[in-house]
């Protein structure tokens, strides 16, 4: 992991935004290639607010970022030794996988399907803030459903203004897109 001085941030920023992640808050933080909004998966009214904020329908799902598997296996339906070492080999990276997920998660996070992403993220301040919180991250870009994805932090006050809790200002990963989503059953390329 990089040193915490490479990241243009300090260790009050992370721990304030994993303090209001706990607390049931809305953040937006530097990802691999855009900002993303968060909240913690398990906080039912956070996720509900995140997705009438993005005005994101539920049908569509979000994206979970981890730091580790054991992170997100609450959320994994068993996975076979062949599927383990395939997603395991490209992580952490920016590839998302969806993967099966069990029947009880939630409708917020796997939408309409029987499956979920999910990412351990290379990006040294997401892992950060799911090793602090010990507990996965949902991840959506930050702009409203329709508008620009956000590159900067003042792209995220333009859109949101203050209707979020707090804006972790970060520089973003070196990835020029979003991150690639594939099916890990069928391997299937949903995004490229």
């Amino acid at each position: 992991m990089l040193q915490r001085s490479s990241w243009n941030i300090s260790a009050w920023q992370i721990r304030h935004a994993v303090h209001i992640l706990k607390q049931g808050g809305l953040i937006a933080y530097p990802t691999e290639a855009v900002f993303g909004l968060g909240c913690l998966p398990d906080n039912t009214e956070a996720v509900k607010k995140l997705l009438q904020l993005k005005q994101r329908p539920i049908e569509k799902g979000l994206i979970l970022l981890a730091s580790e598997l054991s992170q997100l296996e609450p959320y994994l339906s068993l996975l076979n030794h062949q599927i383990l070492q395939k997603i395991q080999s490209s992580w952490p990276g920016p590839t998302t996988w969806i993967l099966p997920t069990p029947a009880e998660t939630s409708p917020l996070l796997k939408g309409k399907f029987n499956t979920i992403a999910v990412r351990i993220s290379a990006h040294p301040i997401v892992r950060e803030l799911c090793h602090q919180c010990q507990s996965p991250i949902i991840s959506t870009s930050a702009n409203i459903t329709g508008k620009n994805m956000s590159y900067s932090a003042f792209d995220v006050r333009r859109q949101f203004k203050n209707h979020l809790d707090y804006i972790l200002n970060g520089p973003l990963g070196s990835s020029d897109k979003p991150t690639v989503i594939k099916d890990a059953i069928t391997d299937q390329v949903i995004r490229y």
